[in-house]
């Protein structure tokens, strides 16, 4: 038998039996008690492997309920085009062009996070990509993941004219001309990519055709981002079959970096009902939870489907992937056959659509279907008054109102501050959850829970502050609430006695700590099934 004891620690275990303690006793994978020192000494054993906290805080290992887990490990190796280090068209060109330099001619050049909004001279197109390169096609994903923007060449090896079309749930932007101008938008990256799975209009399409070794890699190289931030466990929100066959090949092979769950992108529906499959499905390290579904476009991109338009002209209409009619279809249909559903939802238009599907599959669904709303950006009062009558789950990832709220305040006004209002949501009584969306933002779970409490922008202002949560509800929507979120609160999310051992002690005692300085937490050790799998030097 293996034991771990982790004692003069500040112990928050999300257990309302026993909320705080001072050490963890854990044996075999589990917790054996969370309780005094001399509690956990004797509960631990003779032999035990003892750690001093020195007074830091430690939590539950933190789950990340909406978090594109082989994606981001993809961004790691790629051209990070993020802001502040790239913050205008002129930086995006350098960097691509100093990427074209140590890349040999004719192999795509991808790079991840471009957030134009912030630049000066505007949207990029594809004749400053050109600058960059001509010998190689190069993709660069916005922020949102919900579009990119391609260089002519691109274009020409996509075999994407003049003539092209727009698709359903998408669109190819263009210039005063008529003419193409590089960005895409939602589905329309469909048409785009080398691309691992066709998954027409259910959602963007950045699931690229890349060798099953490179992905692999990638996914192993993730292991420390992931669990030097405190990460145990996470669900991709958009698995097709290139992230389900990685992910397996991953937990085979014993590379398989954390806990992974994953819900089938809703493309899928009819190929599993055949196969007779529905959520959950699997184990407590590789399992499917649930179904996603797209019900507009992007907030940070401008394709949100609000009922009032927004933009700083009022030029942003939105876009739906779906007729609201179908939408409800589909949802209805997931449900009869099992699944949880959860629907990407910005707008409040767009809400409306998906809280009319939520209700028609809430007619088959089981008595506890905890149906999720994946960022549930705009619910308007009323909305999330109706998010009590079918169990709503919202997915909420406050890192947008920093990453993004001085472009949310300048495009949206006033209805800036009810972005993600989470506040509201507690009071009503709902069980509200924090999560990332990495690669679209930080992965860091304190970055989420610091923006969660603070709720201000990059440049220092508030954004409806009156929507901000205290440190421990921040914690607990991190931990156990996004574990009943994933359908495992009996197992993960708390530091319950029996519970699988995944804990984190972070670097200080964050309970004396502001908004600011908790985004400078990391975790000092990590434990993982039992086992120490990250300790900082």
């Amino acid at each position: 038998m293996t034991s771990l004891l982790i004692h003069n620690a500040r112990v928050l275990t999300m257990d309302e039996t026993n909320p705080e303690a001072d050490a963890v006793a854990v044996r075999d994978g589990r917790i054996l008690l969370a309780g005094s020192t001399e509690q956990a000494r004797a509960a631990a054993g003779p032999g035990a492997t003892e750690v001093d906290a020195g007074g830091r805080t430690l939590v539950p290992g933190f789950i990340d309920p909406h978090n594109h887990l082989l994606s981001t490990a993809e961004s790691l190796a790629a051209v990070d085009a993020r802001y502040p280090r790239v913050s205008s068209v002129a930086d995006l060109v350098e960097a691509i062009a100093a990427e074209a330099e140590r890349t040999p001619a004719g192999q795509w050049i991808r790079a991840f996070s471009m957030d134009d909004a912030k630049y000066p001279e505007g949207r990029p197109t594809r004749r400053a990509l050109d600058e960059a390169t001509s010998e190689h096609p190069v993709i660069v994903y916005h922020v949102s993941g919900h579009q990119a923007v391609v260089n002519s060449m691109s274009l020409a090896w996509s075999g994407v004219g003049e003539d092209v079309t727009d698709p359903e749930g998408g669109s190819f932007v263009r210039d005063e001309g008529g003419r193409l101008t590089g960005m895409v938008l939602d589905s329309a990256m469909e048409l785009l990519l080398p691309l691992a799975v066709d998954i027409g209009c259910h959602g963007p399409n950045f699931h690229t055709d890349l060798p099953a070794e490179q992905l692999l890699g990638w996914l192993a190289d993730a292991a420390d981002p992931y669990l030097s931030a405190g990460v145990t466990t996470v669900c991709d929100p958009q698995v097709s079959a290139r992230e389900l066959r990685v992910y397996r090949a991953a937990r085979e092979a014993g590379s398989l970096p954390l806990r992974t769950f994953g819900m089938p992108l809703s493309h899928q529906l009819d190929a599993l009902t055949q196969a007779g499959l529905a959520s959950p499905f699997g184990d407590d390290w590789l399992r499917l939870t649930g179904m996603k579904f797209y019900s507009d476009g992007s907030l940070l991109g401008g394709t949100a489907r609000f009922s009032t338009p927004y933009g700083e002209r009022g030029e942003l209409a939105g876009s739906l992937y779906h007729h609201p009619d179908q939408l409800a279809d589909l949802v209805t249909r997931a449900a009869g056959e099992g699944w949880q559903v959860a629907i990407h939802t910005q707008g409040d238009e767009a809400m409306e659509h998906s809280l009319a599907a939520i209700a028609s599959a809430s007619r088959v669904s089981g008595p506890d279907a905890r149906p999720r709303l994946e960022h549930c950006g705009y619910p308007t009062p009323e909305q999330a008054k109706r998010f009590g009558d079918y169990g709503v789950i919202p997915v909420n990832q406050p890192n947008f109102l920093y990453d993004s709220g001085g472009d949310f305040l300048r495009r949206l006004g006033r209805r800036a501050h009810r972005l993600q209002p989470m506040r509201e949501e507690l009071d009503l009584g709902l069980r509200p959850v924090l999560s990332s969306d990495s690669f679209v933002s930080s992965l860091r779970p304190m970055d989420t829970v610091a923006n969660a409490v603070g709720r201000t922008t990059r440049e220092g202002k508030e954004i409806g502050t009156d929507q901000a949560v205290t440190l421990h509800e921040a914690l607990r929507a991190h931990t156990l609430d996004a574990a009943h979120a994933l359908g495992v609160e009996d197992r993960l999310g708390s530091l319950h006695p029996g519970h699988l051992a995944d804990l984190v002690v972070l670097d200080a005692d964050v309970r004396t700590l502001g908004p600011k300085r908790l985004r400078d937490v990391n975790a000092w050790l990590t434990v993982l099934d039992g086992k120490v799998v990250h300790r900082a030097a």
